[in-house]
């Protein structure tokens, strides 16, 4: 009993000190002292240092007279430190901790850029990554941030680039459409490629891409025996791209992506898949 008793004593000793030097170690320091070590760790370029300066301050003076401003700095250190989905909660916690700020068109930009680059990640650094193939996934949401922003806030310092990553958000919307027609294509697959490239037209008709959606249109609904439908849609190419190389000298149209194949119905009910000798 003695033997257990000593070494009930001994344990306990050591949790009190233990305890002791982690309470010397959490110090709270004055709100302050946080902020002006986060402030000089973000000036040499430590935001690690600078994000665990200013969750201190949130922690322990979550309504001083630094919490907007803190907030502010964590989105921003967050963002400069790559951790994109820190700094995008941020982000969403400063809009609705503080709705009426004037620095709420801020925080939307930065919740937009953040979700904008989500979706490439690290491996489109490094390998030949086709962002057009790709599901945008996050992009829409980061579209409705840049939308809310453009919307609430045109004069906003930041409205003139979120209304170009809006536009080149709408192009790869649109291109991915385009990449799922072209692969309906090649299984011939050609009402499910003329449904791809009829909503590209009708969605993003001033992106780029409606060019070659109308292009497909036309064609997919020549080797549907939909022969009125493919003029029609000649009409509205000729219209809005007048130069399209779909045309020649004499403004007629030159078909060029479809061609009839031989398939064997294995390859037909497949989508291409099978069968193809």
């Amino acid at each position: 009993m003695r033997s257990v008793f000593r070494v009930f004593l001994v344990a306990t000793m050591v949790l009190l000190i233990s305890a002791c030097a982690s309470n010397r170690q959490e110090e709270v320091l004055p709100e302050e002292s946080y902020y002006q070590l986060a402030r000089d760790a973000m000036n040499s370029g430590n935001f690690t240092e600078a994000e665990r300066n200013l969750d201190f301050l949130e922690t322990y003076y979550p309504f001083g007279r630094y919490a907007e401003q803190a907030q502010l700095d964590l989105i921003y250190a967050r963002y400069q430190n790559l951790d994109l989905e820190g700094a995008r909660a941020a982000a969403d916690r400063f809009l609705r901790l503080n709705p009426q700020s004037e620095h709420s068109d801020y925080a939307l930009y930065v919740r937009g850029v953040a979700s904008y680059n989500l979706d490439i990640g690290l491996a489109a650094r490094f390998f030949p990554i086709d962002n057009d193939a790709r599901d945008p996934g996050e992009q829409r949401q980061a579209f409705r941030d840049f939308s809310t922003l453009v919307n609430r806030y045109p004069d906003s310092e930041y409205a003139a680039d979120a209304r170009q990553r809006m536009i080149a958000i709408r192009n790869r919307m649109a291109n991915l459409e385009l990449e799922a027609a072209r692969y309906y294509i090649k299984r011939e697959a050609y009402l499910a490629a003329n449904n791809r490239a009829r909503y590209v037209f009708e969605n993003y008709s001033t992106t780029p891409a409606a060019e070659e959606a109308l292009i497909i249109m036309t064609e997919t609904y020549r080797f549907l025996g939909m022969d009125d439908a493919a003029k029609d849609t000649v009409q509205l190419l000729a219209i809005n791209f007048p130069d399209s190389e779909a045309f020649d000298a004499n403004m007629a149209y030159q078909p060029h992506i479809l061609k009839r194949q031989n398939r064997s119905l294995l390859n037909v009910v497949t989508f291409g898949l099978f069968g193809n000798e």
